[in-house]
């Protein structure tokens, strides 16, 4: 699938950062219904205002199953999920007080996208087969101890989409995975590193999805890394794991 042009798109976690750019890219590339979803739908207004009558908010918290599954049922013409929603505690394994922000993290990141795709795969598969968009990470290859339990339940994102990918394939759902490094987003705001804009992280999926890949790296630090691991991943290892957290 190369074209956007008319189809319906489901984009979780639409109200801000990636979300967000996705929705206003691909209004601009001809989407032809664009459901911007988040946990508060009043946090799309102005997106939903701006949209010319194409993008209608959806409340949607994709670690209740009873939402998910009445989002699958009241929007069943979508051709495109995007599983963009996600959460990121910074904090460590150990360091971290209690379990919680593990428990949190992978709630949302992991069950909350196996949630999307278990309810939205026989959607795709009786229009046709269509497209399903995992928003994971350069972190879902090597962990960041100052994002551990966001780093591990990104590596379950990962696995997540390689086996959908083979379990929806003879249905005509190609599954793509995207692994960005540090995004300037709300959730990345505190780390005080070099980070890559929403809207050129959304340009390079978007090509790469034009081009057939389906695991894309849309962005320098992502590549290099990516690079590093193939080549020796020790290495990186070493390297990342310098960022410990406070």
């Amino acid at each position: 699938m190369n074209s956007f042009h008319g189809k319906t798109i489901l984009v979780t976690g639409a109200n801000r950062g990636i979300g967000l750019a996705f929705v206003e890219t691909l209004l601009k590339s001809g989407a032809g219904k664009i459901l911007a979803a988040a946990r508060k739908p009043e946090s799309l207004n102005e997106l939903v205002a701006n949209g010319s009558g194409r993008v209608r908010a959806v409340r949607l918290d994709i670690t209740d199953a009873d939402q998910v599954s009445a989002a699958a049922a009241d929007h069943a013409d979508v051709d495109i999920l995007i599983n963009n929603a996600g959460t990121a505690a910074l904090a460590g394994f150990i360091q971290a007080d209690t379990v919680e922000a593990a428990r949190a993290d992978m709630e949302t990141n992991y069950f909350g996208t196996l949630n999307m795709v278990r309810a939205f795969a026989p959607v795709l598969a009786r229009n046709g087969g269509g497209l399903i968009v995992n928003i994971a990470s350069i972190a879902s290859h090597v962990n960041f101890p100052l994002l551990g339990s966001y780093s591990a339940s990104k590596a379950a994102v990962h696995s997540l989409t390689q086996a959908v990918r083979a379990e929806l394939g003879q249905s005509g759902t190609k599954v793509v995975g995207v692994y960005p490094g540090p995004v300037d987003t709300d959730m990345a705001r505190a780390l005080d590193i070099d980070k890559t804009s929403p809207e050129d992280i959304v340009a390079a999926v978007l090509q790469g999805i034009a081009t057939g890949s389906e695991d894309i790296y849309p962005d320098a630090q992502a590549i290099e890394l990516h690079s590093g691991l193939l080549a020796d991943p020790k290495a990186v290892e070493r390297q990342v794991g310098q960022m410990l957290p406070n």
